[in-house]
């Protein structure tokens, strides 16, 4: 009568050489007609993670702390989406100011900045608690270094992509950039990314827009991602657009 296998015997070594380059979950073997226990574990694991970060919150106090060295005003705003189940049932609303942040934001109108920059917890705020001041301290000091006036920061609770559109209009800005917290993956509960709007106004969809995505320590560096952020919005005010007429075409022009 044949051995038969164990767990640890159906181990696929045969993508380890792989395994350097990606968190997927690749080679992890089997245990007759299912997944190994400790590699079953982790998934489960891994999934709460990601239901966690939909439901975190920004950390308020430590960002304001943290965003002091830039020297520029910080609004604390809120979307038309009062609590998160709302946010998450109604898209709709987090892509809109309620009636008390626009207030708040019309008052800073008269600056006219080429860039308003917002924060935004989105599906992640884990994301952009542990990463948006960090990108900021690489991307803000290069923009300044070619003139570019910024606007004040604003950070937004239970606010969507398009709350950038909103923000932008009423301050009158030329571009609006907004790190978000992306959807969380099973491999990736803190990503983060950015979308670059070119004269932001309330209508726009994503074809308007330029997105750099999962930016966090094991993707795509803050270092590599404020490159392509600066990059884009250079070219952005050059040609006067962004989105899917804009290309990032850094990588060109340095081979």
């Amino acid at each position: 009568m044949d051995k038969v296998k164990t767990g640890a015997e159906f181990e696929d070594d045969s993508l380890d050489h792989l395994k350097q380059f990606t968190a997927a979950r690749i080679g992890i073997g089997r245990t007759g007609a299912s997944i190994p226990l400790k590699q079953s574990l982790e998934l489960k694991l891994a999934h709460a993670h990601a239901r966690d970060a939909v439901y975190s919150e920004l950390d308020i106090d430590k960002l304001l702390s943290d965003l002091k060295q830039f020297d520029l005003p910080v609004l604390l705003l809120h979307s038309e989406a009062a609590y998160r189940e709302m946010y998450l049932q109604r898209p709709d609303l987090g892509r809109q100011l309620n009636k008390k942040s626009i207030e708040l934001v019309n008052d800073y109108s008269h600056q006219k900045p080429d860039i308003v920059i917002i924060i935004a917890d989105g599906l992640s705020a884990t994301a952009v608690n542990h990463h948006a001041v960090s990108l900021l301290k690489t991307l803000i000091p290069q923009l300044q270094s070619v003139g570019l006036k910024i606007g004040p920061i604003s950070l937004i609770k239970q606010g969507r992509v398009a709350i950038a559109d909103d923000i932008g209009v009423h301050l009158k800005a030329k571009l609006s950039l907004i790190l978000i917290g992306e959807r969380p993956g099973l491999s990736s509960a803190d990503s983060m990314g950015c979308y670059i709007t070119y004269n932001p106004k309330p209508g726009l969809t994503d074809e308007s827009r330029n997105c750099i995505s999962n930016i966090r320590p094991h993707g795509l560096t803050f270092k590599l991602a404020s490159k392509k952020i600066f990059y884009l919005i250079q070219e952005a005010f050059r040609r006067k657009l962004s989105g899917v007429g804009l290309k990032d075409n850094a990588g060109l022009l340095e081979s």
